[in-house]
């Protein structure tokens, strides 16, 4: 089979890491995409307008919990694999409003596999020994870690502790169960915390740029201490699709970013490389000031996991896999594209 005959669904393409995916195909492969988002708050509508601009992507605004649209879209676009990001995943969020992470992250899982099932028993032998189901989630489904523990690894047992990261469990558990009980080839990754260009101003890093930018408060939850392994988002989508080609069926494979560090130190990196690259933003900081005085801490998050950290050692000894960003110079690169953003 030939490059430009594989071909991709690819569930919350328009996503933040969903996009960083996208692009990364196009930039390396020669793959036909059909990239299915709902196209929530969350989307990424500049780059929708990109993937529809190129012959390679069919974009189509849906909902996976629609079973009828992916038995029409796998029947009409007749995938060799299906990566699957669409999802929910603002911790937040699924505090206040966690019906909703149950229905798109549970349930839509439920309703994608079905669907993927039904179409992948109608392929010839070949076609379903060339077929991957590849699920993709988060190192939030292993619970927290004390701070002398050892990191997460791939037989971690789960230990989920908010609604975002139950449902996510949820959706992984389903997987290996269709795999154990219908055969279906699947693989699962589970990823530290994502960062790069572009992600939604919800999440701490784009929230602390913009804020410092704007002169506005930097929330901070709690005392800062809570620490995370945090992944470039690009370096993510590169062992995404090492995972999708050369991961063991039925496997799971953690990915981290080896870049352990508390939120507070994270904020504290963040005002000084934005102090040295940005020295007055748009609130007009004067000479020898810096963005480190619009931390304010605030309330903790219910429920609030201390300490994440992923053993990515199966990835780099089965597939080769390490990421290629230091935390310095993903968030340099992050820093500056919302800079030019702004």
């Amino acid at each position: 089979m030939g490059q430009s005959d594989f071909r991709v669904v690819i569930t919350g393409g328009a996503g933040f890491i969903g996009c960083a995916l996208v692009n990364f195909l196009l930039e390396h492969t020669e793959h036909q995409l059909l990239v299915l988002d709902k196209l929530t708050y969350a989307a990424n509508l500049t780059a929708v307008e990109r993937f529809n601009a190129d012959p390679r992507v069919t974009m189509v605004q849906g909902d996976i919990c629609d079973a009828n649209l992916l038995q029409n879209l796998f029947a009409s676009f007749a995938p060799t694999a299906i990566m699957h990001l669409a999802a929910e995943t603002h911790v937040d969020n699924s505090i206040n409003a966690p019906a909703t992470f149950i229905q798109t992250n549970v349930v839509g899982t439920y309703t994608l596999l079905e669907a993927a099932r039904h179409y992948w028993q109608t392929l010839s032998d070949a076609g379903q020994q060339a077929f991957r189901f590849h699920h993709i989630s988060t190192d939030e489904v292993y619970g927290d870690l004390g701070s002398e523990d050892p990191p997460f690894n791939e037989t971690t047992p789960y230990a989920p502790s908010s609604p975002y990261s139950a449902s996510k469990a949820s959706s992984d558990h389903l997987v290996r169960a269709w795999h154990r009980t219908y055969g279906l080839p699947v693989v699962i990754s589970n990823c530290s915390n994502n960062y790069g260009p572009g992600q939604h101003r919800e999440k701490l890093i784009p929230k602390t740029i913009h804020n410092a930018l704007a002169g506005k408060p930097i929330p901070i939850y709690g005392n800062g201490q809570q620490i995370r392994d945090w992944l470039y988002v690009e370096d993510h989508a590169a062992a995404l699709y090492l995972v999708l080609n050369h991961g063991r069926i039925g496997e799971s494979y953690n990915i981290g970013g080896l870049n352990e560090t508390t939120n507070l130190a994270l904020v504290h990196k963040l005002c000084d490389i934005l102090d040295e690259l940005a020295p007055t933003g748009f609130c007009k900081l004067t000479k020898g000031q810096s963005y480190r005085q619009f931390m304010r801490f605030v309330a903790d998050r219910p429920g609030h996991d201390q300490r994440y950290a992923i053993n990515c050692n199966k990835l780099h000894a089965e597939l080769g896999w390490q990421p290629t960003e230091s935390l310095h110079s993903g968030l340099v690169k992050t820093v500056q594209a919302y800079c030019l953003q702004s």
